[in-house]
Order: structure tokens, then sequence, then C-alpha cells
């Protein structure tokens, strides 16, 4: 056996990032930018106000009080077709260009109009802390033409796909999202529409891992499942092989008698890179690499769902993350207050399931009593994991630990 980070380092040696493609904007939500991008604009692209009220002349109001002529009316879009002079104000929107002559620009809150005799009119204005550039921001204060704006590697948020439209671009390069196909085997599973007979239960594992590959960032492939026969194995591992850049298998990676996932990988020239980790739940995990052209990262997951689930987000989630561009780092844990006892038993550093929530002083962190690593309704309640050193230790509520949320 190996420790968990020992096997993680040796996941990032294999799991390399996929080439980069064009994608349109509106689809890179959550992909990784593989290329810097630079301003085609000044932003803003003119001095503005940034509120409704008047642009005025600080000259012409001494201690911020006084009453000035209207000559015109500046909304958004427009452009402004007279110079503020001396004893003038120009009515004024939030986002409109500031004339030429005005240097600040007073809210209208703090205004009152005069009866209108001709023209526009005239305004009162009282604002005691006018200053100089009150209200404007200036031309290219975001960003000047040419400005580097994102660079290769962030993520794409709602606020960068925003961000991308500013300066024009409809499509971006972004790193390849890994193809992922999950396989369950073993005798005993039946399709999900399917009626247990006895010995029988439903291939559950499926949905919950590709919708794991999807969270994570993956294109999810169901290759449904497979029987405990080599050549039956064989040919649905092939078809993952063939289908995506990294094959996750549930079950069949015991010591079990019907447990032949390694030797058909074998068979199928995938290199087994380790087997079993010091980790509890999820001690038989299998990780290897078949080498390319092209290559491809192959997962045995054991088939108990809260083995697969702490399995997947301990190693696989690391592996697509590298092979999307993503800097990966070392297991990041945050520190949580236990809220309940929990005793630790035995030589594997334990993951289990955890209710965290998020108090006025920090994290706090309740373990789970789930009824082995097949109780799925119980680690349904959990939203992340608890992490608790190898050994023989009682933890008392109110000890701080590590959690690592399973979002």
């Amino acid at each position: 056996m190996i420790e968990v980070e020992t096997a993680r380092e040796r996941i990032r040696q294999f799991a390399n990032e996929l080439p980069a493609e064009d994608c349109p904007c509106f689809e890179a939500l959550g992909r990784v930018l593989a290329e810097a991008i630079a301003s085609d604009v000044d932003s803003p692209p003119h001095d503005k106000s940034i509120v409704d009220g008047y642009a005025v002349r600080t000259a012409d109001l001494p201690g911020g009080e006084g009453e000035l002529e209207i000559v015109e009316e500046i909304v958004a879009g427009s452009v402004p077709q007279r110079r503020v002079e001396s004893g003038q104000a120009s009515r004024i929107m939030t986002g409109a260009p500031l004339p030429d002559g005005a240097d600040a620009v007073v809210m209208i809150e703090r205004t009152q109009p005069r009866a209108v005799v001709g023209g526009l009119g005239r305004v009162q204005l009282r604002d005691v802390r006018l200053a100089l550039g009150q209200n404007i921001v200036r031309r290219a204060a975001n960003m000047r033409r040419g400005d580097v704006i994102l660079s290769p590697r962030q993520t794409l948020r709602p606020v960068e796909l925003g961000l991308l439209a500013e300066v024009g671009r409809e499509r971006v390069r972004v790193f390849a999202r890994p193809r992922v196909a999950v396989l369950s085997t073993g005798d005993e599973l039946v399709p999900v529409a399917s009626v247990p007979g006895p010995g029988q239960i439903r291939n559950s594992n499926e949905p919950m891992l590709l919708a794991c590959v999807a969270q994570a960032g993956g294109v999810p492939v169901g290759l449904g499942t497979a029987r405990d026969d080599r050549e039956e194995l064989r040919r649905a591992i092939d078809r993952g092989l063939e289908s995506a850049d990294v094959l996750v298998l549930s079950g069949g990676v015991s010591a079990g008698v019907l447990d032949l996932v390694p030797g058909v990988l074998q068979d199928a020239g995938v290199e087994q890179v380790f087997h079993k980790v010091r980790v509890k739940p999820g001690k038989p995990v299998w990780f290897g690499v078949r080498h390319g052209p092209p290559a491809r990262l192959v997962f045995g997951l054991p088939g108990n769902p809260v083995s697969s689930l702490v399995c997947f987000r301990l190693f696989v989630e690391l592996a697509l993350a590298l092979m999307s561009g993503r800097r990966a780092t070392g297991l990041d844990l945050l520190p949580a207050r236990l809220l309940a006892p929990f005793v630790q038993h035995g030589e594997r550093p334990a993951y289990q399931p955890a209710l965290v929530c998020r108090e006025p002083n920090g994290l706090t962190a309740t373990p789970l009593r789930t009824h082995g690593s097949s109780d799925q309704r119980g680690l349904s309640g959990a939203n992340a994991l608890a992490y608790f050193p190898a050994g023989e230790r009682r933890f008392e509520a109110g000890e701080t630990i590590g959690i690592c949320f399973l979002d």
C-alpha cells in the first residue's frame, strides 16, 4: 500500500494537459483559458458620469452651492453637443459622456429645478462636499486598449464571460474537457429501471460517477455494466479506451475470486501504476496508464458507493483538473470545529462523510454515522469529508480537524 499523497503524486506524473480548442464564449463557463486576452477598446471609452445629475464647473459653485442655467440634456449613448461654460450646467444621466468644460457631477438628489422661463430652465444645486472629478469615471480607468485583461489558466466564470463580451470576443481558446467513460462491473448489477431479483442491486454507481465527472468539468460517457466475465469485461474496457481520455471502472478491484479488473486491464495494454492506497474507505483503488498515442488514464474504484465517491474526490478529480489546465495543488484541508465526538480506529487515515456548516466563528463539522461503505442514503446527508489521521484515538467535540468539501 502507498500513502494518499504518494498516489496523487503518481497521478500528476501522467495526467497531462489536453490540447487547447476554440469554444464559443457562451459555452465556456467553467472552462480554463488557454490564451491571453487583450482589450481592443478603452473602458470606459470616454469620461462618464456614474450618477444621474448635473455636469458642472466646480468654480461656479463656491461652497458647493449656486444656481446654474441648464444648456443640454445628455443620455447614455448620446454625444454632448454643448460645452459647459461659466454659469452653466448640463443635465446628465448615468453612463453618459461628460461634456467639455465640466469637471464634476452633482447628483440629482442634491438639486432643485427652477421654473422654466425659456430653454431648459435653471437648477439650484447644493453639495457641500463638491470636489474636482466627483461622480466621474475617467476614460480607460478600467482598462486601456492593448491591456492584457485575462491570463492563461484562469477559470472562466460569468464575470469573465461578460468581460470577454466587452472586448468583442465571441470565441475563445480553452483547454479541452477530458472525456471520461464510466463502467460498472459485477454480476449483481441490474439497470436502474429494473426490479432487482434475489442477490441483485441496481447500478447506482454509474449515475453517481457520471454526475461526479460533470461536476468536475469532464464530459461523461456512460458504458453501462459488464458482468464478471473476462471476455465481456475486455470488450467493455476496449470501448472505454477507444472513446474516452479517462476510463473509470467501479468494482472488481479487490482480492475476491471475481475481481477480474486488474488482470483484464493488463491484457488490454494498461500498465499498473499503483494498486491499494492507505485510505479508509477505498483501500483497493487501482490506477494505470495505457501509453499512447493516444494515452489513456484508467481508474479502478471500489464498488461500494461511499468508497467510490471518496476515491473519485481524492484521485480522479485531481487527474481531471490537471488535464483541463487547472493548477491542482495538494489536497486542501480546511479547519473545522467538531460538533460531535468521533472514534478513529486502524492503520489507515479516514475520510468520513460529514455535514459541514459555516458559522460566524468558522466551519463546524458533524461526522455522519453511515452503515458502512454501501450506505448511499447516509452519504446523501454529507457535503464534505472529515479527515482523521491513522491510529487509535477518540476525537472530542470542540477539537479542530481538517475537512474537504465534496462539491
